[in-house]
């Protein structure tokens, strides 16, 4: 499987047997991705929530590819009135697709987007637990830290966490070392950090914060085999 972050809270990944996905595509307009939406293959987007700098580019990747969007119902029924493949789903509850089992959890965090100059909400933030090839990966989204992160921990043995560390809009360092620790994640990888400037951090102080090894920062647009980390 190889995994590489665009900055912000883009996550494309590659399953060994081929399928594309990506997370949160915000390209035009993120300032650390140097690639066009036309650069990126995808077979599946799967969005945590509707805020621009996580919706993205879904509709132009979406029509372009064919690609099924997978987010929570509101924006599912949305995204399906503009011509997109979509599944929708809700917080806790969990669908296997070929590729994988995917289950949206809970976010604290508001979900909306504007149209024609005018803002529209729809449903709940999440985040995405995503269980391919004998590996556990959990995107949180744009959250504030919640105690059921511990329980998620429990439940799940996760190989991979990323976590927003930018503050003001969603936990920082402090709150996401914690979560790093109640989720008992092998790996954590921060995001959501240093795009806008009231979201700037230090993410090698964070890293640095975690139990040894456990935290690390992908060259952003690098591909990484998880096996190797």
């Amino acid at each position: 499987m190889q995994i590489t972050h665009y900055g912000h809270a883009v996550v494309h990944i590659v399953t060994e047997t081929g399928t594309r996905l990506i997370i949160d595509p915000f390209i035009n307009g993120n300032p650390f991705c140097q690639i066009k939406p036309e650069q990126l293959a995808v077979d599946v987007i799967l969005l945590t929530h509707a805020h621009s700098d996580h919706f993205g580019d879904t509709l132009e990747l979406a029509k372009q590819h064919d690609a099924l969007v997978i987010t929570v119902l509101e924006l599912a029924d949305y995204l399906e009135n503009q011509g997109v493949r979509v599944h929708g789903m809700q917080p806790g509850g969990s669908h296997p697709f070929d590729f994988g089992k995917v289950t949206l959890t809970q976010a604290i965090h508001g979900s909306s987007l504007w149209i024609d100059d005018k803002p529209f909400t729809f449903g709940l933030a999440t985040g995405i637990i995503l269980e391919i090839e004998n590996k556990t990966l959990y995107h949180l989204g744009d959250t504030a830290l919640f105690s059921d992160l511990s329980l998620y921990g429990k439940l799940y043995d996760i190989d991979l966490a990323f976590i927003p560390i930018g503050d003001n809009y969603t936990m920082g360092p402090e709150h996401a070392k914690l979560a790093a620790q109640w989720l008992q994640a092998k790996k954590v990888v921060p995001i959501h950090y240093n795009t806008f400037p009231l979201i700037e951090q230090d993410p090698q102080a964070f890293v640095n914060s975690l139990d040894e090894n456990q935290g690390f920062i992908p060259s952003i647009g690098e591909s990484f085999d998880l096996n190797n980390h």
